[in-house]
């Protein structure tokens, strides 16, 4: 078992804040939304021989995977290599490629959502190189791609394919140096009318279809209020996201129209009984409308289809796990004093990994929820440097304390 010096890996970690703010730079001024990160995957392979690792490889979908050591204990970390677009310029006071750099920040599109990670993820493994912290574990570090078009699907290819089996994943999504243990899940559903068309001059010859939605939305409204709460995770929520119309013209009754809903689930909601709530809605009954959940098939940057549907279950792994005690000890024992344990508002590729299939997963990453997908998206070079320490002691606290356990029993 090693010996940890927790002083020596803050200091070692701080001494690589100017590297890992010129990769983190090097990588956000690559565009790179969902099913169009290639050079930003190759950019991170470049940066992983670079410092060391073992090795790499990329799969058929286009997720990078960096490897060190070769002990029997598989530990994976993840960050998502796919940003959302910068929306209007205008309220950007940067070029969100180019960036601005100072002391402390660091802004770009995908600076917290989520590339620090990444760049913290890769000088933790250059930190235990250096060190020469490898022990009976191999650690490996995944780069994934179209999480933001939709979230756990990297995951779920990766996992249903036996790429690899971790003993638990470290997801370096924005936590503000947190440890966060779960979230709600979601589920993307659309709700369509069906209507007859004719001319608009006598409307009464037809069946509006957008006049069917609109009790259905009202009552979307108020069921939004009456949705299950959770002490830990919150609420259950839904909103209404899109609208859509079919119409032979603006002179035409309109014969179809869909909306779109995004729905968050907390504990003890499931996707049957979400569905079944909008089902049972008087005005949906009344309507004949139909309640489906949307399908993804995007091909990723390689060419390569993943179909799935679009729920993403709930997650939650326990206070008292092995993994969380993991973390909270060696945050405790890098920073001298106590973490914060949370959750996450908004939904991590953890919805495949624990959600689907029961691995457990972890957050711990630097950069903040607020700044996901927002103008002016900033990360904190500190925080880069918090988080590069952590990932470096992780597996060793996860070693020690699975050996104390074993030898307990």
């Amino acid at each position: 078992m090693k010996n940890i010096n927790y002083n020596q890996i803050v200091e070692k970690a701080e001494s690589y804040k100017p590297d890992m703010s010129r990769f983190l730079r090097d990588l956000l001024a690559i565009p790179s939304e969902s099913c169009q990160e290639e050079q930003v995957i190759l950019r991170i392979k470049e940066e992983m021989e670079k410092v060391g690792f073992d090795r790499t490889e990329i799969d058929e979908m286009g997720n990078i995977y960096g490897f060190i050591g070769t002990g029997k204990t598989l530990i994976a970390m993840d960050a998502h290599m796919d940003t959302v677009g910068v929306g209007n310029i205008k309220n950007w006071n940067y070029d969100p490629y180019e960036g601005y750099e100072d002391d402390e920040i660091i802004i770009g599109r995908g600076a917290s959502d989520q590339t620090g990670g990444m760049a913290s993820m890769v000088y933790a493994g250059k930190i235990i190189k250096d060190l020469r912290l490898e022990d009976d574990y191999t650690l490996v570090m995944t780069g994934t791609v179209q999480e933001e078009d939709c979230d756990g699907l990297c995951w779920q290819y990766i996992l249903d394919n036996e790429k690899l089996k971790p003993e638990f994943v470290v997801s370096t999504e924005s936590t503000s140096c947190r440890i966060y243990r779960g979230h709600r899940g979601r589920m993307e559903i659309k709700v369509s009318t069906p209507g007859v068309s004719c001319h608009g001059s006598a409307p009464e010859r037809g069946d509006n279809a957008i006049f069917k939605m609109a009790p259905i939305l009202m009552e979307l409204e108020q069921l939004n209020h009456r949705l299950k709460d959770d002490d830990f995770l919150g609420k259950g929520t839904l909103t209404v996201s899109e609208i859509f119309y079919s119409s032979p013209s603006r002179c035409a009754v309109a014969d179809g129209c869909s909306i779109s809903i995004d729905r968050r689930l907390t504990m003890g909601e499931t996707s049957d009984s979400a569905m079944e709530e909008i089902r049972n809605l008087p005005s949906v009954k009344a309507a004949k409308a139909t309640v489906e959940i949307y399908d993804y098939a995007k091909p990723s940057y390689t060419g390569f289809t993943y179909p799935a549907e679009a729920f993403f279950p709930t997650w939650l792994i326990e206070e008292d796990h092995i993994v969380t005690q993991s973390l909270v000890e060696s945050y405790k024992s890098l920073f001298k004093k106590e973490p914060v344990v949370d959750k996450w508002t908004f939904s991590t590729n953890g919805v495949a990994i624990m959600g689907r299939h029961g691995i457990p997963c972890i957050g711990f990453g630097p950069g903040h929820e607020e700044e996901g997908h927002a103008p002016n998206e900033k990360t904190w070079k500190s925080e880069l440097v918090e988080a590069a320490a952590m990932y470096v002691v992780i597996p060793l606290v996860y070693l020690q304390k699975k050996q104390q356990l074993e030898a307990a029993q």
